[in-house]
């Protein structure tokens, strides 16, 4: 499956390009790099660690395309966003 900007949050970060473009800590903005990590609460763009909440980030998907998704979406182990969620057929 391809990554698209209706997807991304429930695929794999590590790996895309990512900007800050929209934070409550305004230092924080701009801050551009490869997610290199990802925790429950923090990307890492290169070395340095940027919180999910309360920022927003533009994501370059491998086709080209950009998306800009709030960290609200993204908090949460990564391993728990890839997982389906599936019914139990007895």
């Amino acid at each position: 499956m391809t990554v698209t900007p209706q997807t991304l949050p429930k695929r794999e970060l590590i790996g895309l390009s990512a900007e800050v473009i929209q934070s409550t800590n305004r230092s924080l903005v701009g801050i551009k790099g490869i997610v290199t990590a990802e925790t429950r609460g923090m990307l890492e763009l290169g070395t340095k660690k940027v919180p999910k909440r309360g920022t927003r980030f533009m994501f370059t998907l491998p086709d080209g395309t950009r998306a800009a998704i709030d960290g609200e979406n993204l908090i949460g182990r990564p391993e728990s966003r890839f997982k389906a969620k599936r019914k139990k057929k007895w």
